[in-house]
């Protein structure tokens, strides 16, 4: 039995926090022992590839957020494939696409994901997907791909969340289901345990009662007590599966 806990996704890096031993600390003296650093750009995959180096408990998604897009060249592609090798690289990640800002790039956008998912399949690895605001080209382009993965901060509907899991998908659930305005309680409820993983998101996506405050990976011991209520287990038994789960799609130690 795994009783501690996983944060499937964070951003560790130096821009973001001024102590990553304080950071790292905090989170195991919570229970939280295992960690998945997503990368978003070259420089933020190169700090990634650091610090998975330094820490035996920390894993790495290296990949460009679509945020990116106007930005990224073939170079940064290249490092990403150069680098899958590493064994503590278990995903291409944090990728996908996110109409939220401007839906003018869209066909640069699915380009830069597509040319990420080829990767993903010609190297088995899974991935890790950032939709925002963009579900049905997400969906769309996914299914053109032989590659499983997490639906990072999923917020969709049931029959959205259904799709995916058909597909092969966990779903990602941080503290967003927390805040007082998120119908998200309600889709979760329909969904099943063994199809979920926590994360955290940090430094964003603050749960409550912290909102205001720069996320770290200890909050998943919130996410998870309100999780554990909604579907009514107790902590032990939700670490448990939620460690199973990213065990199925992730190469990581148990």
């Amino acid at each position: 039995m795994n009783n501690y806990f996983t944060d499937s996704h964070c951003h560790i890096y130096s821009e973001y926090y001024d102590n990553i031993d304080e950071v790292i600390k905090l989170a195991e003296d919570n229970n939280v022992k295992r960690f998945i650093n997503n990368g978003t750009d070259r420089k933020s995959n190169s700090e990634v590839l650091n610090l998975i180096d330094k820490y035996p408990n920390m894993y790495g998604a290296i990949g460009i957020h679509p945020e990116n897009v106007h930005e990224y060249t073939m170079e940064d592609i290249n490092f990403i494939e150069e680098n899958l090798s590493n064994k503590k690289i278990i995903a291409i990640g944090e990728i996908g696409l996110d109409y939220h800002y401007t839906k003018e790039d869209k066909k640069e956008q699915i380009k830069l994901l597509e040319l990420q998912l080829s990767l993903a399949e010609k190297y088995n690895m899974p991935v890790i997907i950032h939709s925002r605001e963009a579900t049905f080209d997400t969906l769309n382009t996914l299914k053109k791909y032989h590659v499983k993965g997490v639906i990072h901060s999923f917020s969709g509907s049931v029959e959205t969340a259904r799709e995916y899991i058909k597909m092969g998908y966990l779903l990602g659930i941080n503290g967003v289901i927390t805040f007082k305005n998120a119908n998200l309680k309600d889709v979760y409820k329909d969904i099943e345990l063994e199809n979920i993983v926590l994360e955290t998101d940090s430094p964003y996506l603050t749960p409550e009662p912290f909102r205001g405050n720069t996320n770290n990976p200890s909050h998943i011991l919130d996410i998870a007590t309100y999780v554990a209520n909604l579907k009514n287990i107790s902590l032990g038994k939700l670490a448990n599966i939620t460690n199973k789960n990213l065990n199925k799609i992730f190469n990581v130690d148990n």
